[in-house]
Formats: structure tokens, C-alpha cells, sequence
């Protein structure tokens, strides 16, 4: 089974629309997909509004819980949070925050502002994460992302070192931009594998905090 919060449609910058991402991930064999376009508050309720549409169409029909999200990329660090609770308010099930990738020029403090919100669920490739970004993420129960995507994974085996020693909880996630960058097969495991994370750590990350944050949805 597979688990990924981390996708993007055509309502950002990927080239699928929510509902043939999804049926995609059906075919592949996922239990669960977020749907997270890129998002500030020029399309945030544009962007949720419309990606519940198909994820209600899709749970519907097809066995996969379909979760409408967004990822806020590139915003003022400083707003973070509160344009997170503005997501929540509007609808989004997840909010991602877009990490200091080591290959984009994202604003410094954004890991920490993003790791110490109350609003967000998820840091997404966090590149080169701090000792205390780490740790606040365990504290404050964000989820630190262990990415496939090309570029953003360059960071994942720091994220892992680090996240590990603050006791932070990890996911697996492709940041898939289209149908063929979703997981197929066992390749969730093998990245983390290659990230560094241990056969246990690895189990753990698929039967217990994906659903940790499954759960965490359905809440919101």
C-alpha cells in the first residue's frame, strides 16, 4: 500500500487535473493522496475549492482516501502561519509548508517559522534543516518530508540525520508534478532506503504516521 501527501495538478504546476492524478495513484496501488498545489493568497481559495471537488469525486467511486490540500511556497516567512490557518479555515484538509530546498532561493527562517506553526502539518524538503528546526518539529508534531523529487532530495539524508536525533516524525513523499512521478512498486521504500532510514524506521513511517496523518485530516 502507499501513502503520499506531497502531489501537484495543473492547478499549479503539474500537468494532470486532482481527479486523473488519482486515478493514476488508484492504478498504482496508493490507499491515500493529497493533492497540494502550490499556493499564496492570490489562488488559495481557488485552489481549494476546486481540489475538493475531485477529491470527494474520488472517494465516491474509488477505494483511496483523497485529501484537498495546498502547499504555501515562497511567501514571506513571517506569514506562514497565519496564511496556514487561513487554509484551514477555507477547507484544506493538509497544509505543507515549502521547505529551504538546497536547489530554490527560499527565504531564510521559513523552516522555522513553518516548524513552529500551528497550522501547518508538514515541512516539505527541508534542505539544510537545523538542529533546533528539528527539534521544534518533534515538539510541535510537523512532519519533516523525505522527498523523490529530483533536486529537493539532495537534503533528504541531513533531514533524516537530524530529524532522527530530535525524535521528529518523517514521510515519504514523491512531490509528484504529473501521473509518472507518483510511486510505483516498492520505490517509497527504496528512497527511504537511500535516504538513510532503517528497515524500522521505514515501517513505522508507513503503517503509523501516515495514518497519524490520515487521521489528523479528517479532523481538520
Amino acid at each position: 500500500m502507499i501513502f503520499d501527501f506531497h502531489t501537484h495538478s495543473f492547478f499549479s504546476d503539474g500537468i494532470a487535473s486532482p481527479i486523473e492524478l488519482t486515478r493514476f495513484a488508484v492504478s498504482y496501488g496508493y490507499k491515500a493522496i493529497a493533492i497540494t498545489d502550490h499556493a499564496s493568497y492570490s489562488n488559495l481559495d481557488f485552489l481549494v475549492d476546486n481540489i475538493k471537488k475531485d477529491c470527494q469525486l474520488a472517494e465516491k467511486y474509488w477505494d483511496i482516501t483523497a485529501i484537498p490540500g495546498v502547499e504555501i511556497s515562497n511567501v514571506p516567512a513571517k506569514d506562514i502561519d497565519k496564511m496556514a490557518g487561513y487554509a484551514k479555515e477555507r477547507g484544506a484538509k493538509l497544509v505543507i509548508a515549502h521547505g529551504q530546498s538546497v536547489v530554490e532561493r527560499v527565504e531564510e527562517g521559513t523552516n522555522w517559522e513553518a516548524v513552529n506553526s500551528k497550522h501547518v502539518d508538514i515541512l516539505a524538503h527541508p534542505g539544510i534543516i537545523s538542529e533546533k528546526e528539528a527539534e521544534a518539529a518533534a515538539k510541535n508534531g510537523i512532519f519533516l518530508e523525505v522527498t523523490a523529487r529530483k533536486g529537493h532530495s539532495l537534503g533528504n539524508g541531513r533531514t533524516v540525520v537530524l530529524g532522527r536525533k530530535a525524535g521528529a516524525r518523517f514521510l515519504l513523499n514523491t512531490d509528484a508534478h504529473g501521473p509518472y512521478d507518483l510511486f510505483q512498486g516498492n520505490f517509497q521504500e527504496v528512497v527511504g532506503k537511500g535516504a538513510g532510514l532503517n528497515p524500522d524506521e521505514i515501517k513505522e513511517i508507513l503503517e503509523i504516521n501516515t495514518r497519524m496523518v490520515i487521521e489528523k485530516a479528517k479532523k481538520n
